[in-house]
């Protein structure tokens, strides 16, 4: 099933939601400091597992301290689109258990 790619409009007021997330070009962008790299990479594993249970695949960077993502959806041409806003948000509801900031 094809996804629609959201308007410049629709991704910036949603992301008013979403603080610390950005847009970049067509990505939706974030990163996180967390306290240690054992701490950033349990955060690594849980975001992988959200991105299985959405089937959902993102840019993610593990940093010795940091995590980062680039979301957009490949499907739609690249466009941001209801399942990058999706995970970012599952993103944020996970981050504050890992101590992420």
């Amino acid at each position: 099933m094809p996804v629609e790619p959201l308007s410049q409009k629709e991704v910036e007021d949603r992301l008013a939601e979403l603080p610390g997330w950005s847009l970049d070009k067509d990505h939706l962008i974030r990163s996180y400091r967390l306290g240690s790299h054992f701490a950033a990479t349990a955060m690594v594993v849980h975001i992988a597992q959200v991105q299985e249970e959405l089937n959902h695949h993102s840019d993610l960077t593990l940093g010795y301290n940091t995590v980062s993502l680039a979301v957009h959806t490949h499907s739609a041409g690249g466009a941001v689109t209801e399942k990058d806003l999706e995970l970012a948000r599952r993103v944020e509801d996970l981050a504050p258990g890992h101590g992420a900031h």
